[in-house]
């Protein structure tokens, strides 16, 4: 049943309420406000389905909007994930898609959606070392630590700025960080802080410059990264990576790699595919999709495959998201 068929059915003010409590009166949602755009754009198309059923206004509608019309529009932002656990996953954000030469301080379709994966998939990821490339705003990281038993988690970015926005998303959902992100090798064990959480390292790495033993001190057993290929540069670059770290770690099984991605170019896409080699040259590949959930127009594909030795990369998954209708 839709929102307009059920505020049909109602009688009384009690649904409308109980969506605003729910959404922007939800004590989450007033702790850390998401932006004021957003919350305008919500309460105004709420309003709209109220009066094509209802003649009578809702005062705490119009009070509500009235807020937020007052409010002026920060730099930053807050957007919440409500995890299965009852947890939820926070994040301070830019307002803006390119902020400070990048587009790292907001968080990408493709985070979400591999967030999601993890959750469905925790075996992946319980008690073991996960390195992400290009994190970002730390939804997918921070959602695995919550939810997926990590023995270590080592958060990976090359800017500046997103690397400090990422600090305080990491403190800002409860989480601690060790005390020295140069040499992982140092800090064995998990957080001090708190023995049921990850350690959680924070790392500047420029994919272009680091090195085989660099990489070699995290000893991951699963890289993951999300929406970080978006020309054939950082194909490039990623695919050296994997190689490097692969080719550094020979006194431990290859890691394993799950990569998300939209796929705006199809070329890119193959790029990354014939970069990294024969993939499936071990046995073929399995398959499958997800159709598009209930809220977004998103669809997924998983590719599983199993790389020869002679490929130098790990066995990796691939992650590709469909963009069909996405309403914000």
């Amino acid at each position: 049943m839709s929102l307009e068929e059920k505020l049909r059915d109602s009688s009384g003010p009690e649904l409308l309420l109980n969506i605003l409590q729910k959404t922007v009166k939800h004590p989450l949602c007033v702790k850390h406000p998401p932006s004021v755009k957003y919350a305008r754009c919500f309460l105004s198309e709420l309003i709209r389905k109220h009066e094509a059923v209802h003649t009578e206004p809702l005062d705490e509608l119009y009070e509500a909007l009235a807020e937020v019309l007052m409010a002026e529009e920060p730099t930053q932002c807050h957007r919440s994930y409500l995890l299965p656990s009852g947890d939820s996953v926070t994040l301070s954000e830019s307002t803006a898609i390119i902020s400070h030469g990048t587009t790292g301080l907001v968080t990408w379709d493709a985070a979400l959606y591999l967030a999601e994966w993890a959750i469905e998939n925790p075996a992946a990821f319980a008690h073991r070392t996960v390195l992400e490339l290009g994190c970002g705003a730390g939804l997918t990281g921070l959602a695995i630590c919550k939810m997926c038993c990590p023995s270590a988690y080592v958060f990976s970015d090359c800017h500046t700025c997103v690397l400090e926005q990422l600090r305080g998303n990491i403190l800002l959902n409860g989480l601690s960080l060790e005390p020295d992100t140069a040499d992982p090798a140092r800090h064995p064990g998990r957080n001090a802080y708190n023995s049921q959480s990850p350690r959680v390292i924070v790392a500047q790495l420029d994919w272009d410059v680091v090195t085989a033993p660099e990489l070699a001190a995290f000893r991951p057993d699963v890289i993951i990264a999300a929406d970080v290929l978006y020309c054939p540069e950082t194909v490039l670059s990623l695919v050296r990576v994997l190689q490097r770290l692969s080719a550094s770690l020979k006194d431990q099984q290859a890691p394993d790699a799950y990569i998300a991605f939209t796929v705006r170019n199809p070329k890119t896409c193959q790029l990354f595919t014939s970069e990294l080699g024969e993939p499936w040259a071990l046995g073929g590949a399995a398959v499958s999709e997800r159709p598009p959930g209930p809220h977004t127009g998103l669809c997924e594909k998983y590719l599983h495959c199993s790389l020869s030795e002679e490929s130098k990369v790990p066995n990796y998954i691939y992650i590709d998201i469909y963009i069909d209708i996405y309403i914000c």
